[in-house]
């Protein structure tokens, strides 16, 4: 039992496990759950998961969660939901409908990664249409129109028989209340809801070949779209018990899981840099990089302006690496020293060698001068809106020892900087002036990442206190559903600071700024590469 502080869960559910957090009011994490996603490939760039597995596992984490906490279900006073942007087909009286090209209903669920719908994202793009000035100039195979073009096309038996389709953080608020409330973060940055406007296209979809989602005032989609952390409903008596939570429970409007990560950091205490000078990076499998403007900000090849899909009265700029955790991992793997071993020993390996080297850390940073990779393996998110894109390395030996491989993983992790500071450039250009960066996700707890991105850009870098910054994010949400914060700025005030910040080393400027050059010069080479090839 707590001694009669309010309290409130939060759920994510990420790309391999859902997990759930119990905190305090003031951000104080009480107890955790987490438990593992089933996810199938069943073909090249096809990537698909099970809402009902989904819904399983989220169950499994709230009851672990709130046991860890030592908390009666009366005591969480509000719940919020985040998601992967991934989409889930739902048919007549909730049932599944398939996604999948084997035909199983189970596979309801197109995830986020699922790069099937590429040529469809070339189609779209090709249109031209006003609504992609929201979206960088051009939607990405990551979103949902793409992919509900894709099905059109290639399942038209599950096309027809879905009534619903969803946005997975708003599955899950629906799931939870019964209600047929839509996230303006999910329907902004991945539907092109134009949130500004707070109104559907219909010559959009018109001209895409998916007029009938308009049917009903686009009631298939989302015809009841709120700002998130507005009340979606409360909990049902089905869901309540499956939770094992208490019936009537607020339920949040839902986020992204990535900006749920923004809002457990952009506003933490502890520095005076303006909300709208930072930049969230949260680094996970892929990497997403979000930034506050009060005006309206257009970078080409960066998702946005999406106004208030995070915060009311803000624009938000997406951007971010398809690409991050498991570019590293496939680095490692990639090298002749990595044998059997897993993954995770060989992470762990290369950190404790570089910090085990007896130089400074300036030293060890120069070792890869001449190791260098191009680390876009799932084409390039940001900013050049590039799927096509492909990795690369330079500098290869034949070496296949241990220290070698901690040099390349080195190299790797400042491939992700110059990533990153490409990123930070572009949206410069465009008047969003990042002086720091605030980072979450399981990179964020490496040293030699947070080392690395603050001497390549320059730029200092923090982490919150509470490391699960997504986590916190979500049950911020469900703070403010429950009524225990006026708004979500005011509950960033209250339940986020920032714990470390490290500071870059001047004197590797110099040396990162060639090996950027270099980055550059690698990433152009590669479409280059390409471009003579289909010429060919």
């Amino acid at each position: 039992m707590t001694d009669g502080r309010a309290l409130v869960l939060g759920v994510d559910v990420g790309t391999q496990s859902a997990r759930a957090g119990v905190f305090t009011l003031e951000g104080e994490l009480l107890g955790r759950g987490e438990h593992p996603l089933q996810l199938w490939r069943p073909r090249p760039d096809h990537v698909e998961q099970s809402s009902a597995d989904i819904w399983q596992a989220v169950s499994r984490s709230v009851v672990e969660a709130r046991r860890q906490a030592g908390v009666e279900p009366s005591e969480i006073g509000g719940l919020g939901f985040d998601a992967t942007c991934s989409l889930v087909a739902v048919g007549e009286d909730g049932r599944s409908v398939t996604v999948s090209v084997d035909g199983d209903d189970a596979h309801d669920v197109i995830v986020w990664m699922d790069h099937r719908a590429v040529g469809d994202a070339v189609a779209i793009n090709a249109t031209g249409h006003p609504v992609l000035q929201f979206v960088g100039g051009q939607v990405s195979p990551e979103m949902q129109t793409p992919k509900l073009r894709w099905v059109k096309a290639h399942l038209p038996e599950s096309w027809s028989r879905a009534v619903r389709w969803y946005d997975l953080a708003d599955y899950l608020t629906w799931r939870a209340t019964g209600r047929e409330v839509r996230s303006l973060c999910t329907t902004v940055c991945k539907w092109t809801y134009l949130g500004h406007e707070q109104r559907w296209d219909p010559t959009f979809f018109e001209t895409i070949g998916l007029a009938d989602l308009g049917a009903e005032d686009f009631a298939t989609i989302g015809d009841d779209v709120r700002p998130p952390g507005a009340r979606a409903g409360v909990l049902s008596p089905a869901a309540a018990d499956e939770l094992g939570l208490g019936r009537g429970t607020p339920v949040a409007v839902p986020l992204i899981d990535a900006h749920a990560g923004a809002l457990g950091m952009l506003g933490a205490a502890g520095s005076d840099t303006p909300v709208d000078r930072r930049l969230a990076v949260i680094a996970g499998t892929s990497a997403c990089h979000l930034a506050l403007s009060t005006e309206r900000v257009d970078a080409h090849g960066v998702w946005g302006p999406y106004r208030g899909a995070l915060l009311p009265e803000h624009w938000l700029l997406e951007a971010g690496l398809s690409a991050s955790g498991s570019f590293l991992d496939a680095a490692l793997r990639s090298h002749p020293a990595a044998g059997a071993r897993p993954t995770r020993d060989l992470h762990d390996h290369a950190i404790r060698t570089l910090t085990a080297w007896r130089e400074d850390p300036a030293r060890t940073t120069t070792r890869t001068r001449h190791a260098h990779w191009q680390p876009n393996l799932l084409g390039n998110r940001s900013p050049l809106a590039d799927p096509h894109l492909t990795g690369g390395t330079a500098g290869r030996t034949l070496r296949d020892d241990d220290e070698d491989l901690a040099v390349w993983y080195l190299a790797a992790l400042q491939a992700l900087a110059y990533a990153t500071r490409h990123i930070v450039e572009t949206i410069g250009e465009a008047g969003v002036d990042v002086q720091l960066l605030v980072a979450c996700g399981g990179s964020a707890t490496n040293p030699w990442w947070l080392r690395t991105h603050a001497d390549a850009l320059g730029v200092p870098i923090a982490v919150p206190a509470e490391p699960d910054a997504v986590l916190l994010g979500a049950a911020m949400l469900g703070a403010t559903a429950a009524g225990q914060f006026e708004s979500l700025p005011a509950a960033m005030d209250a339940m986020t600071r920032l714990d470390a910040i490290v500071q870059p080393d001047a004197r590797v400027g110099s040396f990162h700024d060639a090996k950027y050059d270099v980055y550059r010069r690698m990433v152009d080479d590669s479409v280059a590469y390409r471009s003579a090839m289909d010429r060919a």
